[in-house]
């Protein structure tokens, strides 16, 4: 969607108006109550300390949107109140340009030669 859309709608884009709705990471339930991370840091702070004090909690990995039952999604990704919204920028339009067509283009080699040559400068890697 977002490749449409810098595609066919770029002046949405330049004018502030795409927002990226960012699902959690993670489900984190101690007894009843349940928090959920957006990130591994947070996961570490809610969860540190848990070994000492032997509280059992469930962690509940999250790899994509399908994962989630429909109250789950609606409480941490759509509902206005709570979800967090990524505004989409451009900050160098040639640069934008080059990576849509190397990294959404048809031509898979240029994509293989950025993935291998960029790997190894990854810091947050979703698996």
């Amino acid at each position: 969607l977002l490749t449409f859309f810098y595609r066919h709608m770029p002046d949405l884009i330049r004018s502030g108006y795409l927002y990226l709705a960012q699902p959690p990471l993670y489900r984190v339930q101690k007894g009843k109550k349940v928090d959920y991370c957006y990130t591994e840091r947070e996961l570490r702070v809610l969860t540190g300390g848990v070994e000492e004090t032997g509280a059992k909690i469930g962690i509940q990995r999250y790899k994509g949107l399908g994962e989630m039952n429909p109250a789950q999604l609606w409480e941490t990704t759509m509902d206005p109140d709570r979800r967090v919204l990524k505004r989409v920028d451009i900050d160098d339009d040639v640069l934008a340009d080059e990576y849509f067509d190397v990294l959404m283009g048809d031509r898979v080699e240029p994509r293989r030669e950025f993935i291998t040559s960029y790997a190894h400068e990854v810091k947050n890697l979703d698996i």
